[in-house]
């Protein structure tokens, strides 16, 4: 019996979860038998000996960098991209399960979800001034637009150095173009460039006089979040929080270009 097998079984027994035996077997290449005989001695407590010569571990040569990157702040998937792509072979729970060593209690808040109808929505928002460091040590700050069809979960990301309401303009453009077409409405956070602050108050908002009239030329009815009520546009929020995802390659790009390229990656994995 391999003890990495008898290991994920304590893992199930502290936790108290009942384990898939045929899943676990075919993700270890064991028998399903071998993982119920793993499960039956960890919940008495049995210590596994090993006797035969250790296995290399997939991990090998990654230990490291996976602690680096989790104590960074990174999260278990996007390490596990990163490390990927630098010729890790393994599956993705091996390094989840690796986290664990490293991960500190937290605690899972309920969200409300909100549905969409298919072609009736897209939602926007940017994640703002994000600054990450080339391998030279020069810092580069920049945005990331963000656009979501709530349906379809389909994604639209785009790299810019700027929040102008013209780059508003042309990323929405790239993302009409990206998902074949435009929704009846938009769903916006309360950005400058949308709603005009000083004309609102916070039970109603005031467009922007060229933004409204772009939405009218675009043929889309805009609509602004409001304040304090991130469940009507959760799923943007939700794929804001994936961009911690960037955070293992802080320090591992050479150019602007270069990191644009990786952003364009994670969206199709996304």
């Amino acid at each position: 019996m391999g003890k990495d097998v008898y290991e994920r079984m304590k893992y199930f027994v502290v936790e108290k979860i009942k384990p898939n035996y045929s899943a676990i077997a075919r993700q270890y290449g064991v028998d399903p038998r071998t993982v119920k005989t793993a499960y039956l001695r960890a919940q008495n407590g049995e210590t596994i000996v090993r006797n035969q010569r250790k296995r290399r571990s997939k991990l090998d040569g990654f230990q490291d960098i996976i602690k680096d990157k989790y104590t960074a702040g990174c999260s278990a998937r996007a390490i596990y991209d990163f490390i990927v792509e630098k010729g890790f072979t393994g599956k993705y729970t091996i390094v989840k399960d690796y986290c664990r060593h490293f991960r500190k209690a937290q605690t899972k808040k309920a969200t409300i979800r909100v549905e969409h109808t298919m072609g009736l929505s897209a939602q926007v928002d940017w994640k703002e001034q994000v600054t990450m460091t080339d391998q030279n040590g020069v810092p580069h700050t920049f945005s990331i637009f963000l656009y979501v069809l709530p349906y379809s979960k389909f994604k639209f990301l785009k790299l810019t150095l700027d929040q102008k309401q013209d780059t508003l303009f042309k990323c929405l453009f790239e993302a009409f173009k990206a998902t074949g077409g435009i929704p009846k409405e938009i769903w916006f956070d309360n950005m400058s460039t949308v709603v005009d602050h000083k004309l609102s108050d916070f039970h109603h908002h005031r467009f922007n006089e060229r933004f409204l009239s772009f939405s009218h030329d675009a043929g889309f009815h805009p609509i602004a979040c409001q304040p304090f009520r991130p469940q009507t546009k959760g799923c943007v929020e939700a794929l804001a929080r994936t961009m911690g995802r960037l955070k293992p390659y802080d320090g591992e790009f050479s150019t602007i270009n270069n990191l644009n390229d990786i952003v364009d990656r994670l969206a199709k994995r996304l």
